[in-house]
């Protein structure tokens, strides 16, 4: 298989446009705006959006092994990536019309919801066309350059947002005014429009695998049947339950580490909200860089190597980051932290593809889904308890290091398929 270039620029820039959605709408600014401007007050709106983030990936973890399976006996995957993307497009619309009240809770917790749920299905489709656009001998790079796209695409959406809407006297050349919020909900806007446009280029130039002349009908019932056949089945795919495992737990302490981290930041060592911003912007480079340079490692040396190393990388810079108490160590430990996240998770991707039978890519990439949401309300609930229980944040936080420690064992059991080197 030869490599197309426009192929893989497109299929990069779709990672690219759909960072923009957690980095600025379920990380940053839109979220921050609903606790503080919309709901009765910080505790209600935070409650509030847990339960639908809970809800969300509660309705993913369910759909996503599903349709992934009938979309394996559909054989073409890009209509559903173009379903899925343009329902989180829409969804992401609907928040211009969340105003500074709470009357207007209701609606934004139905379209952050649905959006998050679309976003995520999105992922499984685009995540399954990766051995259609990469060689093998270059499934590793291609992950990699992908997910570090995608750090730099949120990084550049959220500084867009940040200084040409929320922090801007005059957002957006006058177009938006900061009464009713609109400079900030206005957002929404930005990020609709951001993820719609360099989506595009996928639809335009990455292969599609061919159709099989099924009916949708015919491919959910037999996508069901699939999909029940391999969990009855699962004897059969060792290798994969046991990376599903491995990448779920060091997957959950990644996300638990970046969802709590500008709290952590804030609360042991004092950050104010500009320091967090300028953390997160640094951080954003540092994990860029990181996944693309270690994605050649994927292809010369594996995909499993790449991640025991960045999960060793990880704990390596984790624990001493727990026991410093001066802010610049903070800073410098916690960038070498960030520098292992995007390889762990690009490898993650690109072993799933190659440990995936060619004709259940959907099925596997689903179950990849769902086995990060089955476990993934273990890492916050730890890193909680630890908390209250020692009255510490830096033990909630080192509650993470158990997760990675597990992952990486875990993994020294997985053997990966041979591939093509280059």
């Amino acid at each position: 298989m030869t490599i197309d270039r426009r192929a893989v620029a497109a299929w990069c820039l779709y990672d690219w446009a759909n960072s923009a959605y957690n980095t600025v709408i379920t990380t940053f600014i839109f979220a921050v705006y609903f606790t503080r401007g919309v709901a009765q007050d910080e505790v209600a709106g935070t409650a509030a959006w847990s339960r639908t983030m809970a809800l969300a990936g509660f309705a993913i973890a369910i759909l996503s092994p599903v349709l992934g399976a009938v979309a394996d006996h559909t054989g073409r995957r890009k209509p559903w990536l173009a379903l899925f993307t343009a329902l989180t497009v829409a969804f992401t619309t609907v928040l211009w019309w969340v105003t500074p009240q709470p009357s207007s809770m209701t609606l934004a917790l139905v379209a952050v919801g649905l959006g998050t749920i679309a976003f995520e299905l999105a992922n499984v489709f685009y995540n399954a066309t990766l051995p259609g656009v990469a060689p093998p001998a270059m499934i590793g790079r291609v992950s990699g350059w992908g997910w570090g796209t995608g750090y730099f695409g949120g990084l550049a959406c959220l500084i867009v947002a940040l200084f040409g809407f929320v922090k801007n006297d005059a957002p957006l050349f006058g177009l938006f005014s900061t009464a009713d919020q609109e400079n900030v909900r206005a957002t929404a806007l930005l990020v609709a429009a951001w993820f719609g446009l360099f989506s595009i280029p996928l639809f335009l130039w990455v292969p599609d695998e061919p159709a099989t002349g099924r009916t949708l009908a015919q491919a959910v019932r037999e996508g069901l049947a699939t999909l029940g056949r391999t969990l009855r089945e699962v004897r059969r795919y060792k290798e994969i339950v046991r990376f599903l495992v491995a990448s779920a737990l060091y997957r959950d302490a990644i996300n638990t580490i970046t969802a709590f981290g500008g709290i952590y930041a804030a609360g042991t060592f004092g950050m104010s909200f500009e320091e967090i911003v300028l953390f997160a912007i640094a951080l954003n480079v540092v994990a860029g860089l990181g996944a693309v340079s270690f994605a050649w490692i994927d292809d010369r040396f594996g995909a499993r190597l790449t991640i025991l190393v960045s999960v060793a990388g990880l704990m390596a810079s984790g624990v001493p980051l727990l026991l410093v108490s001066e802010k610049q160590w903070f800073w410098v430990l916690a960038l070498g932290l960030g520098l292992f996240f995007g390889p762990a998770q690009a490898a993650g991707r690109s072993m799933m593809a190659r440990l995936s039978p060619p004709h259940m890519q959907g099925e596997m990439f689903g179950l990849y889904g769902l086995s990060g949401r089955v476990v993934g309300f273990f890492g916050p609930l730890a890193l909680g308890w630890a908390t209250e229980a020692f009255a510490s944040q830096r033990a909630g936080m080192a509650s993470t290091m158990l997760f990675f420690a597990l992952g990486f064992l875990l993994m020294l059991g997985v053997r990966e398929p041979p591939h093509g080197r280059s």
